[in-house]
């Protein structure tokens, strides 16, 4: 991994990361998650890109995969595991943090953001990719001249009542358990991320959730026998959060 690289700013300070993480740090208009593809190849594992932004939380990090796509695109669920267990650090007490299977992210109940990810383009399922890119998107703020309550289905941890620190504070939390995460599922296999995934999902009563081996969600009632199955690597192409027109996060549900 190349030497940690640091690009000073003196609208914030600069991220405080495990040793294993490289913090590149872009302007206000700069895309992490297109950054971080732009670069992964060059900087490697580990390099985290981040915004400096009041109003978002927008970060994300290469990964180096020793295993085929197919398998290898499970660490989606490590990287939504560790950005929900990173809001749920900084929420106030009892506040709920849920996931919307595979992408959005909820506080409150109220959109907040989610995450994405992205390998080299014409990897096969059975190639090893070079890299991969985890990236998220939280709406730290409310959107200048966006009255609150105007959306009812979307917030910001600004209105959930969040602490003013918390984008910087996030993205540090982040690192740590997704460190931690991707230990697990190398020690323990991709069962024990499932299980933590699938703990910030809103529970249905008589309905069971499991993710298969392919990263593919299924639903079965509990009086029945019948499965119901959903394309993972198809949801993945259109993140439901993401508001393809402006790049931004949704305003709707």
């Amino acid at each position: 991994m190349p030497p940690q690289t640091r690009i000073r700013s003196e609208l914030q300070a600069e991220l405080t990361l495990p040793p294993l993480f490289t913090p590149v740090r872009l302007r206000e208009l700069g895309d992490a998650f297109a950054h971080a593809q732009m670069i992964a190849g060059e900087m490697g594992a580990g390099t985290l890109v981040h915004v400096g932004r009041f109003d978002l939380a927008e970060f994300a990090v290469v990964l180096e995969p020793t295993e085929p796509l197919r398998s290898a695109r499970l660490a989606f669920y490590a990287g939504m595991a560790a950005t929900a267990e990173a809001l749920a650090a900084h929420a106030p007490p009892e506040m709920p943090v849920e996931i919307h299977w595979p992408d959005a992210l909820t506080v409150n109940g109220g959109l907040v953001g989610g995450g994405r990810l992205a390998w080299p383009q014409g990897t096969r399922e059975r190639d090893m990719p070079h890299w991969l890119v985890f990236g998220a998107m939280i709406r730290t703020a409310s959107s200048g001249g966006v009255e609150s309550g105007l959306y009812p289905q979307v917030t910001s941890l600004d209105e959930e009542g969040f602490d003013e620190s918390t984008v910087q504070a996030l993205i540090e939390t982040f690192a740590r358990h997704l460190l931690l995460i991707i230990h697990t599922m190398q020690h323990e296999g991709f069962a024990t991320v499932a299980k933590l995934y699938l703990s910030r999902m809103a529970r249905v009563s008589g309905i069971r959730r499991e993710l298969a081996d392919n990263g593919d969600l299924r639903v079965r009632p509990v009086v029945s026998d019948k499965i119901k199955r959903h394309d993972f690597m198809q949801a993945l192409v259109n993140p439901s959060w993401l508001d393809q027109t402006t790049g931004g996060i949704r305003m709707s549900v």
